[in-house]
C-alpha cells in the first residue's frame, strides 16, 4: 500500500488562483472562508493546514482535494484539455471571448509542451 500525502504546496498554488481569480487579497480569504490568517501565512511557507482549515477553504475555493492527496486523481492519459476546456466553459464569470482566448492559450501551451517533450526525449 503506497504512503498517502497531502501536497500542500500544490494545494496553496490552486487556492493563490482561486485568490487571484475573484481578486482577493488573503486578508479578505481569510474573512470569506473563516480560516484565520496566521493558518494561510502558514500555508504559504508550506505547512498543512488543519482538517477544519481544509475544509473551509475548499468550501469557499470549490477545489476538490483529490488531486492533492495520495496518488490524486487517476491518469487521464493526456486528456486534461478538454477537462479544462469544459471547466472553462462552465464558468459564468467568463465573455466568450475572454474564455476561447483562454482556451487557445492553453491550447497552445500545451502544443509547444509536448514538442518539447518529443524533442527533449522527456
Amino acid at each position: 500500500m503506497s504512503k498517502s500525502e497531502f501536497k500542500s504546496e500544490a494545494f496553496f498554488a490552486a487556492l493563490d488562483s482561486a485568490r487571484l481569480a475573484q481578486r482577493l487579497n488573503w486578508k479578505q480569504v481569510a474573512e470569506q472562508s473563516g480560516v484565520s490568517a496566521s493558518t494561510l501565512t502558514r500555508m504559504a511557507q508550506g505547512k498543512r493546514p488543519d482538517v477544519d482549515s481544509l475544509a473551509a477553504l475548499v468550501a469557499w475555493s470549490g477545489l476538490s482535494v483529490d488531486p492533492f492527496v495520495g496518488g490524486g486523481l487517476p491518469p487521464n492519459n493526456g486528456h486534461s484539455l478538454p477537462q479544462i476546456t469544459s471547466l472553462l466553459y462552465a464558468d459564468a464569470s467568463l465573455s466568450e471571448d475572454s474564455r476561447d482566448t483562454i482556451i487557445e492559450m492553453i491550447t497552445a501551451a500545451y502544443a509547444r509542451s509536448r514538442r518539447t517533450s518529443e524533442v527533449g526525449g522527456t
